[in-house]
């Protein structure tokens, strides 16, 4: 049997990525899936793909907190 439309979209949208994922991370308002936190976290500053996750983190915003 196929899965329904509503099992293959289980998840959030990662910031990075731009999939839809089942799991990963929340920082502030965004979501950063488990894949790309990996990959993250192993990126060596030196290394060409650092800029482009700097990049796509800059799209995470810090919540206002209102009194």
């Amino acid at each position: 049997m196929g899965r329904s439309v509503t099992d293959a979209q289980v998840g959030e949208e990662c910031v990075v990525c731009e999939q839809v994922k089942p799991t990963g991370i929340h920082l502030y308002t965004s979501f950063i899936c488990t894949e790309c936190e990996q990959i993250m976290i192993k990126t060596d500053t030196r290394d060409p793909k650092y800029k482009f996750y700097v990049e796509k983190l800059r799209k995470v915003t810090k919540p206002e907190i209102y009194s």
